[in-house]
């Protein structure tokens, strides 16, 4: 049966930020019948300004709900009477979590729990957590608490004793445009004539906001609870994110920065030995599922991946190159963007 969110009461924790918003933009234009869509979040500006492009007024099932995921009474009361929770609150830049890790593993660990065990209180039915590449075999403190809240969630499967419930992850790299990412930093800095590479032979992945919103829809229609849903996407060279940008600028490189690693990773060869290749994705599988794994397979047509698989930005089959990474900018980021 196809997915169908039309009468279903959703909560989206972070719901302010840029995965909300176009997660919010895309359940109103597929699914408007939804009966109640919450935005969770801790910051009373961004609600008021997201307010002005989806006001109660012209979407009456939208609501603005002030709370912290680190507060688990406020979460439990927001989660009264919802049907699905979409988990994408977090703490993400990875400098600010080196310097402030308490506070990042109490928003990513702490919250992720909170999450959990307001799903099991409140007869949730369907929790999609966001995860990151940076959760494969992390390296800095962000991927660390990121990979400690995808097995609070992979794990909360063995908890929910009766209940109808599924608790799955989604994970992916960078989004093209989104705050703090390469492309609106380059897009900035060509107007010196000089844009700084950390590395010559650095890799990302490349993925779009509406994408992110497509896998978690996947993840809700199809999960059966416990997986870690991964894309499959194209890779792109940060030198032509450079070429795309500044065609006429001087790449300049100026280092790694501590905590970065040279290309994205999302699936270790650890990972590949419970990963299944379906058409669109990778799943892996959780260690100790509560369904017959054989039959997942089958069902989903899908294959289990070889021994010493590994899927990373620079292990990849589809790249783009300087004038696709341009159509990517005009169509995700700035529509009059011009070379």
């Amino acid at each position: 049966m196809a997915l169908d969110l039309n009468h279903k009461s959703i909560l989206v924790t972070g719901g302010t930020g840029s995965f909300g918003k176009q997660f919010v933009r895309t359940v109103f234009e597929k699914f408007p019948q939804v009966k109640r869509l919450v935005v969770f979040s801790r910051d009373e500006l961004k609600q008021y300004e997201m307010s002005q492009e989806f006001s109660p007024a012209q979407y009456p099932a939208i609501r603005y709900f002030l709370g912290d995921v680190r507060d688990p009474q406020r979460l439990h009361r927001a989660c009264e009477g919802i049907d699905i929770v979409i988990h994408a609150a977090a703490l993400k830049q990875v400098p600010a979590a080196e310097y402030n890790p308490m506070e990042c593993i109490k928003t990513n660990i702490f919250g992720a729990e909170n999450v959990i065990n307001a799903a099991l209180d409140c007869g949730v039915k369907d929790v999609v957590a966001l995860s990151t590449d940076k959760a494969a075999a992390p390296i800095n403190l962000y991927g660390a608490t990121k990979l400690c809240s995808d097995k609070l969630f992979v794990a909360a499967n063995n908890m929910k004793g009766s209940r109808d419930l599924r608790f799955s992850v989604v994970r992916y790299g960078n989004v093209i445009g989104s705050r703090g990412s390469v492309v609106p930093f380059f897009l900035k800095e060509r107007r010196t004539g000089v844009l700084p590479i950390t590395h010559p032979d650095m890799t990302r992945f490349n993925i779009s906001l509406e994408e992110g919103v497509d896998l978690v829809l996947y993840a809700l229609e199809h999960a059966w609870g416990g997986e870690i849903f991964v894309p499959k996407i194209p890779s792109y060279k940060i030198t032509e994110v450079a070429r795309a940008i500044g065609p006429d600028c001087e790449q300049r490189i100026v280092g790694i920065r501590p905590g970065e690693k040279l290309h994205e990773e999302m699936i270790t060869e650890t990972d590949a030995l419970s990963t299944v290749e379906l058409p669109r994705y990778y799943v892996i599988l959780p260690n100790t599922p509560n369904w017959n794994v054989d039959k997942f397979v089958d069902h989903f047509n899908g294959r289990r991946v070889p021994l010493g698989f590994h899927y990373d930005s620079a292990n990849n089959d589809e790249w783009l190159d300087a004038a696709q990474i341009q159509e990517e900018i005009r169509r995700h980021v700035d529509a009059d963007f011009v070379a």
